[in-house]
C-alpha cells in the first residue's frame, strides 16, 4: 500500500471550524489557506481524444502515436494524486479548475481538463458538496479560470449545475473585506465560486476573476519561482481581492523532452520541493502576507498542515494544531 505523509487522512477535515474566534473574525483574505494546482488531475481518461487546450503539434503526435503519446501525457498532465474528498480531508480549501466540453460530443456535458479529459464536472461538484454537508463550518474556493470548446449553452449548463448542486451554500458576490468565517457561518455559506468568463457577470453568486488574482511565474527554476512569489506578494492588492501564491514550477517543451519517461512529479516537482517548501514555511499571513498557497502533489509533503500552521503567527502563543 502506498504510504502518505502526516496530514493526509482526515486530520484537517474541520480545521476552519476549529480556528480560535480571533481568527474566525478576521477577513478570510488575511488567513493562510492551502490549495491545489490543477486540482482535478488525479484521474485522466487516456481513451478520450487529446483535449482542445493542447497545441496542434501535441494533438498530431497523439494521433500518430496514440498509446505511447498519451502515456507520456498522463505523466505530465497529472499534478495531484488525491481525489477531491481526500484533498478536503487533508485540509485543501482552494481548487484550481479548468473545464471543457468534448468537441463533437452530443449534449452539454462538461469535463475537467489538463491536456487529457478528467471526470465530469458534475461528479466533482457532488463529491465536494457531500464533504460540505458533513462539515458545516468548512468553506471552499472554486476557481473556474480556463474554459475550452464551450459555447453559450455550455456556460448556462455549468452555471445552472453550480446552483443546483450547492444551492444556498453559494456565497453572494460582495466586498472581500466583509468575508470572514463568522460571516460565512452566520449565512450558512460554504462555497465561493470565481467564474473567469463574461457569462458569469449577471449571476450574484458568481465572483469575478479579478477578485482572486493568481500571478503565474512560468518557470522551471525554484529560485526564480520564490523571487517571483516574493515580488508579487509585495505588489498584492491592498483592497478588494483574495490572493493566490502559485508555488508551482511549470515545464516547458524541452523540460518534457528531457524528462519524457519520468514525468512532472519525478523530473521536476520532487527534487525541487525542499526549496519551495522552505519558502512556504517562512511565510506569514495577515495584512500584506500570504493568503491562498497552491502546490502540485499536495500529498508529497505535509503541505496542508504547513500552510494551516502559518496562521499560528496571527494568534501569538495560542497554537492551532
Amino acid at each position: 500500500m502506498k504510504t502518505r505523509p502526516a496530514g493526509i487522512g482526515n486530520a484537517n477535515a474541520n480545521w476552519m471550524g476549529s480556528l480560535p474566534s480571533k481568527l474566525s473574525a478576521m477577513p478570510l483574505k488575511h488567513l493562510a489557506v492551502p490549495g491545489s494546482h490543477d486540482s482535478f488531475t488525479y484521474w485522466v481518461d487516456v481513451s478520450a481524444p487529446v483535449g482542445p487546450d493542447q497545441k496542434a503539434y501535441v494533438k498530431y503526435l497523439a494521433t500518430m502515436f496514440s498509446v505511447v503519446a498519451k502515456k507520456v501525457m498522463v505523466r505530465w498532465s497529472m499534478t495531484q494524486n488525491l481525489t477531491f474528498k481526500e484533498q478536503l480531508d487533508a485540509g485543501i480549501r482552494y481548487f484550481d479548475l479548468r473545464v471543457s466540453a468534448k468537441p463533437g460530443e452530443l449534449g452539454n456535458d462538461i469535463y475537467f481538463i489538463h491536456g487529457l479529459f478528467g471526470h465530469t464536472v458534475r461528479d466533482g461538484l457532488i463529491e465536494i458538496n457531500t464533504f460540505l454537508t458533513r462539515h458545516k463550518k468548512e468553506v471552499v474556493f472554486l476557481d473556474f479560470n480556463h474554459y475550452y470548446a464551450m459555447n453559450a449553452e455550455h456556460h448556462v449548463n455549468l452555471i445552472n449545475m453550480l446552483q443546483q448542486v450547492f444551492g444556498p451554500r453559494l456565497c453572494t458576490n460582495c466586498s472581500v473585506e466583509s468575508i470572514t468565517l463568522d460571516f460565512l457561518w452566520e449565512k450558512k455559506y460554504q462555497v465561493i465560486v470565481f467564474y473567469h468568463h463574461t457569462s458569469g457577470q449577471s449571476h450574484p453568486v458568481l465572483w469575478p476573476g479579478n477578485k482572486i488574482p493568481a500571478p503565474w511565474a512560468n518557470t522551471t527554476k525554484p529560485n526564480k519561482l520564490t523571487q517571483f512569489l516574493d515580488t508579487t506578494l509585495k505588489d498584492r492588492n491592498k483592497q478588494g481581492s483574495f490572493h493566490v501564491s502559485q508555488a508551482i514550477l511549470t515545464p516547458r517543451a524541452n523540460t518534457v523532452a528531457k524528462g519524457l519517461v519520468w514525468g512532472l512529479r519525478y523530473y521536476l516537482v520532487e527534487k525541487n520541493l525542499p526549496t519551495i517548501m522552505s519558502w512556504v514555511e517562512a511565510q506569514k499571513p495577515g495584512v500584506g502576507g500570504v493568503n491562498i498557497i497552491t502546490s502540485d502533489f499536495v500529498d508529497l509533503t505535509d503541505f496542508a498542515n504547513i500552510v494551516i500552521k502559518l496562521n499560528n503567527s496571527l494568534f501569538g502563543a495560542c497554537r492551532l494544531i
